[in-house]
């Protein structure tokens, strides 16, 4: 989004004589400190001060406010926050309110957001609905359930009502936090007002349900946003075929990916629809009805991912089909929409993590002889269940040839730790000064406990 820049303040003509405004003309401190200035001439009421610049803000402005108040006065700083998100011609951006919520400590200190209704209060400042909205987006941003529930209620005491956004706000942070009580009694409350949910609600409560596991209850709220006029997508479906995978069963996942394939249009089932039944059916070593979906999909038209093949490997791995699963990856590269190293990178991931290390090991040095890439997390957790099994040397001589392939970069720091520190204990100096110089020469950052290792590994080159 384009942030008009600072053009200039009102003329003195027309700022009332009892405004400050004046003292930020014809200096040349920067616009934040102009502001901060401001503030601080004019504690009281100051939104009606901040009115009379007429200013149009950008973000280094607002950056420098807020981290000069939030040293001195949180609440004055978050009032000029809120003040400037209520600006036409401005709007702040998720990167500002978490940067306030990181100036004002808001996620430790919510009781500002109180503070801050009781000083307008008692100073009578004119509140908006923008004001109010700022608020409660500070307060999703912080995650602040009850605080958003205690704004959503004192709109009415400023003569404000409150709109559909205001309450899916609140809606969905409750939803956030397993409140789906609290949660339907609000959304209820929506159309005692002559307000109605939107796609929007729906898909905060569907998914609320979904995540402790309602599924009856995401079901039949499916139903009700039909009667209300609203068509549920491909994300609604998705996340209540998701729902159903991890807490129902996958037969009930597959019957709504039939309801899905059917209604077609935005319903269509895409690859993460697919994944999450793929996923369902290998955790439960059911790899043959997995490959069945994958065999859907692919008819259906939709391609698998890195993360399908990844599960498909891992309910294949589990039986012990290593084979199987090389021909698994020849098949789905032929597609297009997966590489044969991404692909081998999962393997070599999957087997390490069911311990399988050996096999992983072969898999690794056969597709090093192939020339093809490994990803950064296969490599690290390659040469670090080495290190863990003691096999120094032979983590060493892979990291060599690594070194040769030019895939240095995609190990982790970590890993170098263990490794340096591995080599030094069992004496293995040479290979040891090898990994401390190309440290120190491509500035790794180790962990503190081995720099001192490394300086008595380098005295003794």
């Amino acid at each position: 989004m384009f942030f008009p820049p600072f053009i200039r303040f009102l003329s003195i003509s027309v700022i009332p004589k009892t405004s400050n405004i004046s003292s930020l003309r014809f200096t040349t401190a920067s616009l934040g400190d102009k502001f901060y200035a401001l503030l601080h001439k004019n504690p009281k009421n100051v939104e009606a001060v901040l009115n009379c610049s007429k200013a149009k803000l950008d973000v280094k402005c607002i950056n420098e406010v807020l981290k000069r108040c939030a040293v001195d006065n949180s609440l004055m700083g978050l009032r000029f926050f809120i003040w400037a998100g209520s600006q036409a011609g401005y709007r702040h951006s998720s990167y500002m309110y978490s940067k306030a919520c990181e100036c004002f400590r808001i996620k430790k200190s919510p009781k500002v957001v109180v503070d801050l209704f009781e000083a307008y209060r008692v100073e009578k400042c004119v509140v908006t609905v923008k004001t109010f909205k700022v608020v409660l987006n500070l307060c999703r941003e912080g995650s602040l359930v009850d605080e958003a529930l205690m704004v959503l209620r004192k709109m009415p005491q400023f003569n404000i009502r409150a709109d559909t956004n205001s309450y899916n706000v609140v809606i969905k942070l409750l939803c956030d936090d397993g409140k789906m009580d609290d949660a339907q009694k609000l959304m209820g409350e929506m159309g005692l007002i002559d307000l109605y949910p939107d796609i929007i609600t729906y898909m905060s409560m569907i998914k609320g349900f979904c995540k402790v596991g309602l599924l009856e209850e995401a079901c039949e709220l499916l139903k009700v946003m039909r009667g209300h006029g609203c068509v549920p997508n491909v994300v609604v479906y998705s996340t209540i075929v998701d729902g159903v995978c991890k807490f129902g069963s996958p037969e009930r996942a597959i019957e709504l990916l039939g309801e899905m394939e059917k209604e077609g249009g935005d319903c269509n089932p895409n690859v993460v629809t697919y994944t999450s039944v793929i996923q369902s059916f290998s955790e439960k070593g059911r790899t043959r009805d997995a490959l069945g979906i994958l065999d859907r999909m692919e008819a259906y038209g939709c391609a698998p991912n890195r993360v399908t093949v990844s599960y498909l490997i891992q309910g294949i791995c589990m039986h012990n089909c290593l084979e199987e699963a090389c021909k698994l990856i020849d098949r789905v590269v032929v597609g297009g929409s997966v590489s044969y190293g991404d692909c081998y990178s999962s393997l070599v991931i999957c087997l390490i993590k069911m311990k399988k290390v050996e096999e992983a090991e072969k898999q690794f040095w056969r597709i090093l002889a192939g020339g093809l890439k490994l990803d950064s997390l296969a490599c690290s957790l390659m040469i670090k269940e080495l290190c863990l099994e003691k096999r120094m040397l032979d983590a060493f001589r892979l990291h060599e040839e690594m070194q040769k392939m030019g895939w240095l970069f995609s190990i982790d720091s970590g890993v170098y730790s263990m490794l340096l520190n591995g080599l030094s204990q069992q004496n293995h100096l040479k290979e040891a000064s090898s990994i401390a110089s190309l440290c120190l020469e491509k500035g790794i950052c180790l962990r503190i406990s081995y720099l001192d290792k490394i300086n008595g590994i380098l005295e003794n080159l």
